[in-house]
Order: structure tokens, then sequence, then C-alpha cells
């Protein structure tokens, strides 16, 4: 069954070190959906992507040595499944002693498998050792509603906190927050993030704002389905023309997720890296 509770989180888990797709547990995206109001899990107001990347991917050449790289997955928001990220590490380390002809093998098997798992088509980049050194670092641009000071004691997701004055003349802002943790919808292990929020519209109010990304404090749910809350709550409560909402969450396992979801044409994000990841 493919219910976060069958899946490997929280259990004792046996590391394969060949090669094994069935250790991927996709998880539908519709009954998370239809929690914010989607009950047509894939009818959705918003498009995007979730950017996975790994670091701790290795695997054997013909000759038995040990190669390492960088991978990187693009994921259609549009896909019927995530993956659960326990089981996207262990099927990762499944390649550790495996050995393969090519990069491009090792790259061919992660798209095939990945997009067979989430049923779309899913990108992977591999990025070899001589090319570590060309990596790139950035933190999220826009103004850093961190600055306020505020004063709450809300930690469950509270999207009455929004309000946007549709009296103003409409905007375009882009504001960030390193403040936004929830925990896994599993385990309750925290899970720590930084959003970037774009939009035209009115002038969204952002102590409410902040207050409200802060109310995810304990909240329980995976990385995408906060980032799909966070965009209908603003969209709904704030009525912006157009709004983008983008995470970088920090890593665990040696994978981090990074969603990205917005309801107009723009340039999926650069996938840099920022300070804490």
């Amino acid at each position: 069954m493919t219910v976060p509770e069958h899946s490997p989180l929280g259990k004792v888990s046996a590391y394969k070190t060949e090669y094994d797709a069935s250790l991927l547990f996709p998880i539908p995206r519709a009954p998370k959906r239809a929690e914010i109001g989607l009950p047509d899990g894939r009818a959705v107001p918003f498009f995007g992507v979730d950017i996975w990347n790994a670091y701790e991917l290795s695997w054997l050449n013909p000759k038995g040595k040990p190669q390492v790289a960088l991978a990187s997955f693009i994921i259609p928001a549009d896909t019927p499944n995530i993956v659960e990220s326990k089981s996207f590490k262990l099927y990762l380390n499944s390649f550790n002693q495996t050995r393969l002809e090519s990069p491009e093998a090792l790259q061919q098997l992660l798209r095939k498998d990945l997009s067979e798992a989430t049923g779309g088509a899913v990108q992977v980049r591999l990025t070899a050792e001589p090319d570590f050194g060309r990596q790139q670092m950035g933190e999220l641009d826009g103004l850093l509603l961190d600055r306020l000071d505020i004063e709450t004691d809300i930690y469950e997701p509270a999207p009455q906190l929004l309000r946007a004055d549709q009296e103003e003349t409409p905007v375009e802002e882009t504001l960030v927050s390193h403040l936004l943790k929830s925990n896994c919808l599993v385990t309750g292990q925290p899970d720590w993030g930084s959003v970037q929020i774009r939009y035209v519209g009115a002038p969204i109010d952002q102590e409410g704002l902040l207050k409200y990304l802060i109310s995810f404090r304990n909240h329980n749910e995976f990385h995408e389905q906060c980032v799909e809350r966070i965009f209908m709550d603003v969209l709904r409560q704030c009525k912006p023309v157009k709004l983008a909402v983008y995470a970088r969450y920090t890593r665990r396992g040696g994978l981090d997720i990074n969603p990205f979801r917005t309801n107009f044409n723009t340039p999926w994000p650069d996938n840099r890296r920022n300070a804490r990841q």
C-alpha cells in the first residue's frame, strides 16, 4: 500500500547495496490535495516542480572502482505521485556496490525508475567530480520578513492570519523567510526550510504573513504538501493575480527537497544551494 504509514519512515531498514528499483515508495498526491480543497488531485490552480538534490550517490565502474557524483532530479508537480524520501535514500544506496558501464547508464536507470514511480517524466542531471568546484551557492532574493519584531503563539497553520489590502494599488513583491519549520508526516522529525513568495496583487500584510509561516512549526506534513498548502492559503486569503511559492529545505539523509509552485509562466528556480543546505 502507498500510504505514508506503510513507507520505510520510522522503521528499521536493511540497507541494500545492490541495485533495487522496488525500494522506491510512491505516495499519491491526491489525498493531501483534497485536504486543501482540491478534490481532483490533478486539476489544480498551479504548476511547478519538486527539485531534489542528492549528495551521497556512488556506484562502481566496470573495474570495481567507486565513482561519486551529485545528482539533481526535477519531478513535475503534475505527476500523480511523490516519492517518500527515506525510500529514495535506500534506492540510491542500492547503487553502492552496483557495477555500471558509465555515468550515462546510471542516469538512464535513475530517469526510468523515478519516472515509473512518480508517473511522469523525471529529469535527471549528474554532476561529476571534476565539476564539483563549479557548484554555486546563493540565498533566495527578496525582502526579508524575519526583520519584523513580532509576537506570536500560534504554531499550527492559521490561514486567518493572512490578509491583503484590496483597496491599495497592486504591487509586485518578493518576500522571503528562513523561519519555516514543519515536521515529517510520519516520524515527527523537524524539517527546516526557507521560503520565497512572489506575487502581483494587493499588498500582503507582512506581519500576518510571517506569523502564518511560523504557524507551521508544529505541523506534520511532507515538504511538497506544505508548499501547496501555503500556496492555496495565500491565494484564497490574499487573492493575488500572480503567485509563486518556492521553498528550500535543509537536507536529510543526503537529500534536500525544494518544491516550487506557481500560477504564471516564470523560469524554474536555478537550484542554487543556500547557506543552510
